[in-house]
């Protein structure tokens, strides 16, 4: 029984990304030479010949040969960075246990690193730079049409005008459904030139090289009548699918042994971005702990001369996918509530301490967590994470309440500096609260980590909302 599948494309880009990624390697290997120290022998080139495979094969890994199209260069150079790093630093472990890094000379090991680093960015962007020169000036262009008047023909005739890098030119809409139906184009994105039947007469001619279908999914009938006329043509054939209909949550590609899957709920700290964003977490979380030290031990200090009970608050709460994990907060109240029923703080609450007052105010509170995020449960920037309690409660009242621990929680996040920290005292305050927590997953970026960081200060100053 034959098996059908569908295949990733290897096309020209992807061998030459491979091929001068090889030769960026040498070249670094060579550039180290230069330093009197390096030793040069057949082992020399064996490490560089090893560090191109395993540079090749931790790319599957991290999807440095992937189709980068409609992604930016900055992504695309810093997922090679970061690809030749985690290889060299396989190779290092295996160098260290071997003893063939007590031969390795440090400030020889620099310059490879800085050279193949370079190198891997001006090929990328050569490359780029090539593919836009190529296709501008009309080689290799090929013509295409779409099948569907509708917001996803509209949406993919924009992108692609948007990519004249990728040589296509739109001869226009065709649907069957009259105007009435349809609406007008609008006067950017191209003209409405026939019906389906039409256009099948100009793909037996050969004068369309690719036709996109973008009709509905509940079209199936039609599309299988349009598919069976289509294949009597030498034409591309593409089905966009209609996945707007659903609320998407970084959903993506993939495929399981050639089977194609998309993801409809989906994390979106993925291959490299997730190695990415941790380092940046370890980092920044080890630096604030760096200037915090010292407050933290005069909070403690206040804490236990100010009220009776333990410095620290330890409290279940949801954190990836679900799972509990223990979140760190200085105490601030005179209870320490855990059970099925948790009270949030409201303005004046009486449970509060006299130091804890002024330490939420500040969120000096917080302080804690920082541990949660060196021990990998916990983000910079995420979620809040609620009490279990609350979890409960309003997964129950909330459609979608639980994709917002898709993600790791985090200390502060886009619902706090947007203006929804603090209590939750009606269901319309933690909708919102949840919408922002879906829209940062959707949209998540490091610069907009770093921007929710930044602006988490002006929260803290303000004090706005918080008791």
């Amino acid at each position: 029984m034959s098996s059908i599948g569908i295949h990733r494309e290897r096309s020209l880009t992807d061998a030459m990304l491979r091929i001068t990624d090889a030769a960026s390697i040498l070249l670094g290997f060579l550039a180290a030479t230069q330093y009197p120290r390096v030793y040069v022998d057949p082992l020399y080139w064996l490490a560089a010949a090893i560090t191109i495979l395993v540079m090749f094969t931790v790319g599957e890994f991290t999807a440095l040969y992937r189709n980068w199209r409609g992604v930016g260069t900055y992504r695309e150079i810093a997922t090679a960075t970061l690809t030749l790093f985690y290889s060299v630093g396989i190779l290092l472990a295996v160098g260290f246990l071997t003893r063939y890094t007590d031969h390795v000379s440090r400030i020889g090991l620099v310059i490879g690193l800085v050279t193949i680093s370079t190198l891997l960015a001006v090929s990328r962007l050569g490359i780029r730079c090539l593919q836009r020169w190529y296709r501008s000036h009309g080689y290799g262009r090929r013509s295409f049409a779409i099948v569907g008047v509708n917001e996803l023909g509209i949406r993919l005739a924009r992108t692609l005008e948007d990519a004249p890098q990728l040589g296509l030119s739109l001869t226009g809409f065709y649907d069957d459904r009259p105007t009435l139906r349809t609406g007008p184009l609008p006067p950017d994105v191209g003209e409405r030139l026939g019906t389906i039947n039409q256009l099948v007469t100009l793909a037996r001619r050969g004068d369309v090289d690719r036709v996109y279908i973008t009709l509905p999914m509940r079209a199936e009938k039609r599309t299988r009548q349009l598919l069976n006329q289509l294949a009597d043509t030498t034409a591309s054939v593409y089905i966009v699918p209609d996945f707007f209909v659903f609320e998407l949550l970084h959903s993506r590609w993939s495929d399981i042994n050639g089977l194609p899957v998309v993801s409809v709920f989906e994390n979106p700290f993925y291959g490299v971005d997730g190695l990415l964003k941790r380092v940046v977490d370890m980092c920044l979380a080890m630096a604030f702990l760096f200037l915090a030290a010292v407050p933290m031990l005069v909070i403690a200090a206040l804490i236990k001369l100010t009220s009776r009970g333990p410095v620290f608050f330890r409290q279940l709460r949801y954190g990836l996918d679900g799972r509990e994990i223990h979140v760190w907060k200085f105490r601030t109240m005179s209870v320490c509530e855990h059970g099925a029923d948790v009270r949030q703080a409201t303005l004046n609450d009486q449970r509060i301490t006299r130091i804890g007052g002024l330490l939420r105010r500040a969120s000096l509170d917080e302080l804690p967590q920082l541990f949660n995020v060196l021990n990998g449960s916990m983000s910079l920037v995420g979620p809040r994470p609620h009490a279990t309690a609350h979890n409960e409660q309003y997964r129950r009242l909330i459609p979608g309440y639980m994709l917002r621990h898709k993600v790791k929680p985090g200390i502060t996040g886009l619902a706090q500096v947007l203006g929804w920290r603090g209590e939750t005292d009606t269901l319309d305050k933690m909708v919102n609260r949840i919408q922002c927590d879906l829209q940062y997953i959707r949209e998540w970026s490091l610069w907009m980590d770093f921007k929710i960081i930044c602006k988490t200060a002006l929260v803290v100053i303000s004090g706005k909302n918080a008791y």
